[in-house]
């Protein structure tokens, strides 16, 4: 069989695998067909599935015994773990990376080369391997043809000493994306037999993987200081503010993230289980200053006069975020670009936010100084946002109620 008639079978013989299962999802009845298949299309088929299972196996092959080995000792979820997984597929021909993008793609230079030919309208295919940190991976196969790229999406689990395949599903790219900061990022809406069979629908996906190796140090940067924080559920690197003018920083939206890694629990403030009552606390003094004061250079007075502080009992007003504060569950990452150390032993970070649900790598850059400490700690020193005609507006971040819009919804105190 030549080349030519292999690629026409894994995308024709796909859709009419597609096909066939919505007939016979339609037809689960006792009435006869109303035509027999083909001899051809049945043998198109088998021969897509015997080819598929094939590369199943040998995926399932090179992998299961390091499963096995760390689930032996409870690493499956080890970064070390991950990455002798990732290195195992690569050293077997295959471009792997983890689902986090902190280790370097294995066998870069084949994601680059299927990506050239998409922009130049070639024809060709490629498997890729991204490889979670929960036991398992997800193979997508890709095959390009006049600039235009479909997705077949399979996810592999591993449970009880066994590695399976749980679904798969295809799409065509929307959106198609090989950045100049090195990722491959697409998207689309997939169809997934298992999923259709259930919910008689599809699933949006948002994929980004890195591709071009990133320096170690930078990752290490990233974990340390930016990872804690991340752009969820609070402004610190989503607006400007240094030392001498905090800004539009949101101090309880730092408490919230902030306590918990300072005390091991969760923040014991929690909403009112009425969503229609807006919950208010009093914190005292000394704990509520003790945690922002942790990680901020900051004075009480400037803390009083950026937050709701009651002198006659010495205590910060704290209201948890509610209902009418959720944000967009889909948020950018970020990820260190550069990096300088100060002499008055501040580094400063320079820093893109990765937002795969926009495909776009360097959604906004904004530099961020910290200050490492002798007892292992940090302080945040200021965060800029770099001026830029292509930054995105942060569209997944929701602030917190106004006092005034508080009131209106929950009614004065």
């Amino acid at each position: 069989m030549s080349l030519k008639i292999t690629i026409w079978f894994r995308k024709g013989c796909f859709m009419a695998m597609n096909f066939i299962l919505l007939l016979n999802i339609s037809g689960c009845n006792d009435a006869a067909p109303a035509k027999t298949q083909d001899t051809e299309s049945v043998s198109c088929i088998q021969i897509f599935q015997e080819h598929m299972q094939e590369d199943d196996e040998r995926l399932i092959d090179i992998c299961l015994e390091l499963y096995k080995t760390a689930a032996k000792v409870n690493k499956i979820a080890d970064p070390d773990t991950v990455r002798s997984i990732v290195k195992r597929f690569g050293e077997n021909g295959y471009p792997a990376v983890d689902s986090g993008n902190q280790i370097n793609m294995t066998e870069a230079e084949q994601v680059v080369d299927f990506c050239e030919k998409v922009d130049a309208g070639e024809e060709g295919k490629i498997t890729i391997i991204e490889v979670g940190y929960l036991g398992g991976f997800i193979k997508y196969d890709l095959e390009t043809k006049d600039g235009k790229v479909d997705v077949v999406r399979s996810c592999f689990k591993y449970e009880n000493e066994k590695l399976q395949k749980e679904a798969s599903g295809s799409y065509q790219a929307e959106r198609w994306n090989y950045t100049e900061d090195g990722y491959l990022m697409f998207s689309g809406t997939w169809f997934s037999e298992d999923v259709y069979v259930l919910k008689q629908s599809s699933a949006e996906e948002h994929t980004a993987l890195r591709v071009q190796p990133l320096d170690e140090i930078y990752r290490e940067l990233n974990r340390k200081y930016l990872f804690p924080i991340s752009y969820a559920h609070n402004n610190m690197f989503l607006v400007d503010w240094s030392e001498d003018d905090f800004g539009e920083l949101n101090f309880y939206d730092m408490y919230d993230i902030f306590y918990p890694k300072l005390n091991a629990e969760i923040v014991p403030y929690v909403a009112d289980d009425n969503l229609g009552v807006g919950a208010v606390y009093r914190i005292p003094k000394e704990e509520f200053e003790s945690v922002i004061m942790s990680y901020f250079h900051i004075d009480s007075e400037t803390l009083q006069s950026k937050t709701t502080y009651f002198s006659e009992d010495s205590t910060y007003e704290y209201k948890p975020r509610g209902f009418f504060e959720v944000e967009y569950p889909e948020y950018p990452y970020s990820e260190v670009a550069g990096y300088t150390e100060n002499k008055d032993g501040t580094i400063t970070l320079l820093v893109h936010a990765v937002y795969p649900y926009t495909g776009n790598s360097n959604e906004y850059v904004h530099e961020v100084v910290v200050r490492p400490l002798k007892n292992g700690g940090v302080q945040y020193v200021s965060n800029r946002i770099i001026p830029s005609e292509d930054n995105q507006e942060k569209t997944w971040h929701t602030p917190r109620l106004t006092k005034e819009k508080w009131e209106e919804i929950y009614g004065s105190k």
